[in-house]
């Protein structure tokens, strides 16, 4: 049985943006892991917000980019070495513009757009043992359509 300090999971998003066989990522400061961290743009949920809107809005706070999602990847459940469970809802997306003069989070050191390669070489450096396998999901084309996430309000997908 899971200790109650471990539950609710907390509900996050990550986004995987691919633009011309590169990806999106983020080298970001990671106290548990001591040091700088490779990560997709990815966050928890906001009070009152959406899976949808809380990926659009990570992916514009960490990178300054604004993109367009085009399907969801998949739902991961992962405990943290903290002892945090997450619960997180991954999206596909294509990069529409880099916003002039974004103010990118406080925690992120470096955007970068990494071949598939480059992520592999230094996946002993990746935030969570979740970045590679969703990268490699979306490779393999499993991507479902944006409304297989239900929300209990009528909503348009873009």
């Amino acid at each position: 049985m899971t200790p109650a300090r471990d539950w609710p999971p907390h509900v996050t998003v990550a986004v995987v943006v691919e633009r011309d066989g590169h990806y999106l990522m983020v080298e970001e400061r990671d106290e548990l892991a001591g040091g700088l961290v490779f990560n997709q743009p990815a966050g928890h949920l906001e009070p009152g917000e959406g899976l949808l809107q809380a990926a659009l809005r990570e992916t514009l706070e960490e990178t300054g980019w604004s993109v367009q999602l085009t399907g969801v990847i998949g739902v991961s459940l992962a405990t943290a070495p903290n002892g945090i469970t997450y619960y997180r809802t991954s999206f596909a997306a294509q990069p529409v513009t880099e916003v002039e003069g974004a103010i990118i989070d406080a925690d992120i050191e470096r955007v970068h757009w990494l071949s598939y390669e480059e992520i592999v070489a230094n996946s002993a450096r990746l935030r969570s043992p979740l970045v590679l396998p969703t990268i490699e999901q979306y490779r393999k084309g499993h991507h479902y359509p944006l409304d297989f996430v239900y929300i209990d309000e009528p909503q348009r997908f873009q």
